[in-house]
């Protein structure tokens, strides 16, 4: 009984007197392993999932604060032109908004 175990696998414990009488008597000692797998891994597409979903979740978040930030600057020079009036330069005038009368 003397064979190799491959790489990476260990056998599981047997006890010693099947052990030694298999060493005896020059008898196989055989392991039966009812182990599956199971049959999807779920594991391993757990994570790429989680990224992608946080990296959605993320882009989703810059584009809705890009849009914010764009309407509160739109208000802002909308109420900007609105109290400043016409603005001219070297005779031409410009009205930047619509008075409320008009």
């Amino acid at each position: 009984m003397r064979q190799h175990t491959p790489p990476g696998q260990i056998a599981p414990h047997i006890p010693a007197d099947v052990f030694q009488r298999a060493q005896a008597t020059g008898q196989p000692v055989v392991f039966v392993v009812n182990d599956t797998p199971p049959a999807f891994p779920w594991g391993r597409l757990l994570l790429p999932f989680a990224i992608a979903g946080a990296a959605a979740l993320g882009t989703w978040g810059v584009v809705l604060a890009i849009a914010w930030l764009m309407d509160v600057a739109a208000h802002t020079a909308t109420v900007i032109a609105g109290t400043a009036g016409p603005i001219g330069a070297g005779g031409i005038t410009l009205k930047l908004a619509r008075g409320k009368n008009t």
